[in-house]
């Protein structure tokens, strides 16, 4: 019995690191280095060069009003081959929020999405937020998600690419000269970094890795330095998959019963399991850290 156990436990760790990819808060604003025309079209090529056949991405359709040809360009991502889901009308914190209001917002960003090519029945909450400690709140929207036949598209990777981008943004706005090559290994670096964190989390209590959801938004710095990422998570020996095979693995199965959540579900799992908090979240989920690194690799000329 104990060499069947060990033999599965190494057949578990043998098999290989797989992530795929999610961009939330479609459609955003502009940045310091493209219009958000010029973005999609870029994002679009460097992923179809870098072989990410299926990217999801989270639509928020409150955004449309800020932002200009919104539309198309989510149009355009569906039309090269990736997905789209709800990912509320306002994006508003459940833990902010009234529940009955919170729902409404997801039923209205639904109307807007049905029919749309593309579509999946996943529903990303905004910051993460699943209510905090409110555990009735969490329930209530919850059953809601699953009367509406909707399904969590949790993360298991969380990480902060939105902080980068806003250092980067930041220092081209100033004139400051940014060193684009180091700021793509930068963050290629952070989230592979990230990637390793959370799958050694989830070898530790589920003795195998998950398909991996990796949470991104939909940024200059993605536009960037996305094929940067791609090469480097080759590198360290990751697949890159689907949305669809992600969110097929065993794992989105499972419910955690916990409050904390804003980690993504594979700390989710380890909080139950008995792991701290603390100990769940990766180093540079930290914007003091980010911004010393960004300062020290990327503008360590001082520009």
């Amino acid at each position: 019995m104990i060499a069947i156990l060990i033999g599965a436990l190494s057949m578990a760790h043998a098999e290989p690191k797989r992530v795929a990819i999610s961009f939330d808060d479609i459609p955003r604003h502009a940045g310091a280095f493209f219009t958000p025309d010029e973005r999609t079209d870029r994002l679009i090529a460097e992923m179809e060069q870098a072989g990410i056949e299926q990217a999801a991405f989270f639509v928020t359709p409150g955004n449309l009003a800020k932002t200009e040809g919104g539309e198309a360009r989510i149009d355009a991502y569906v039309a090269s081959g990736h997905v789209i889901a709800n990912h509320s009308w306002s994006h508003n914190w459940l833990r902010r929020t009234e529940t009955a209001d919170y729902i409404t917002d997801i039923d209205k960003a639904a109307h807007w999405l049905e029919g749309r090519a593309g579509l999946r029945p996943w529903y990303p909450y905004p910051y993460l937020d699943h209510g905090g400690r409110d555990l009735e709140k969490r329930d209530a929207v919850r059953a809601h998600l699953s009367a509406s036949g909707l399904k969590v598209g949790y993360v298991t990777i969380d990480n902060y690419d939105w902080a980068l981008d806003g250092l980067a943004n930041a220092a081209k706005r100033e004139g400051r000269d940014v060193d684009m090559t180091a700021l793509c290994d930068l963050y290629a670096e952070t989230l592979v970094s990230a990637s390793e964190y959370s799958n050694d989390i989830a070898r530790r209590h589920l003795n195998r890795s998950p398909a991996h959801m990796l949470l991104l938004h939909e940024t200059d710095i993605a536009a960037n330095c996305i094929g940067t990422l791609a090469s480097a998570y080759r590198a360290a020996g990751w697949q890159i998959i689907t949305a669809d095979e992600a969110y097929a693995d065993p794992i989105a199965q499972i419910e955690p019963d916990t409050w904390f959540l804003g980690s993504g579900r594979v700390a989710a799992i380890a909080h139950v399991g008995g792991d701290a908090p603390r100990d769940l979240v990766h180093e540079r989920t930290d914007e003091a850290v980010l911004e010393r690194l960004f300062e020290q690799s990327v503008m360590k000329n001082g520009d």
